[in-house]
């Protein structure tokens, strides 16, 4: 069997574990063409993974300079807090933009629902830190705002504010 055809094989596969709306398509094109408007929307997901993967990869490269100026503003706006109770927040939100950007690529909410429930529920409540979470948070936003244009916003707000609901409603 030649390498390119299990190659595509792979991709297949890793596809559909990936996205579930590609998933679902490839599903229902099992045993037939796709129709047109599947391929529309075949077509629809294939061009925003491409703008997902761009985003997701300036996150990463630029994750110290988006996070740097939060930190500084972070001591400037509470010079009486702890060192480490800062930057145990400051942490929370890395980790926190660090799944919003693999539940953007996913394009999968239920992702990042799963991983910031099992992982952050009730962690700000013990150490009472709603205050400085909502401070890093809108710090965040805000230079998030100045770094990603209008449509790599949009494409990734929607994971920010679900991360925000979940980090609120751990909180009540």
């Amino acid at each position: 069997m030649p390498t390119d055809f299990l190659l595509l094989i792979t991709d297949y596969h890793l596809i559909k574990i990936m996205h579930p709306e590609i998933e679902a398509l490839l599903d229902q094109a099992e045993n037939r063409f796709l129709k047109g408007e599947e391929l529309i929307a075949f077509k629809r997901q294939a061009v925003t993974l491409v703008q997902r993967l761009k985003i997701y990869e300036f996150l990463r490269e630029k994750e110290a300079s988006i996070f740097q100026p939060v930190a500084n503003k972070l001591q400037e706006t509470f010079p009486d807090e702890k060192q480490e109770t800062l930057e145990r927040s400051l942490k929370h939100w890395v980790l926190v933009l660090r799944y919003c950007a693999m539940a953007m690529l996913l394009n999968d909410q239920n992702f990042l629902e799963q991983r910031l429930v099992d992982w952050l529920s009730g962690i700000v409540e013990a150490h009472q830190t709603q205050k400085i979470e909502a401070t890093v948070c809108n710090l965040l936003q805000t230079r998030l705002k100045e770094l990603l244009s209008e449509q790599a916003r949009a494409i990734l707000q929607p994971f920010f504010d679900q991360a925000q609901s979940i980090i609120d409603q751990s909180n009540k």
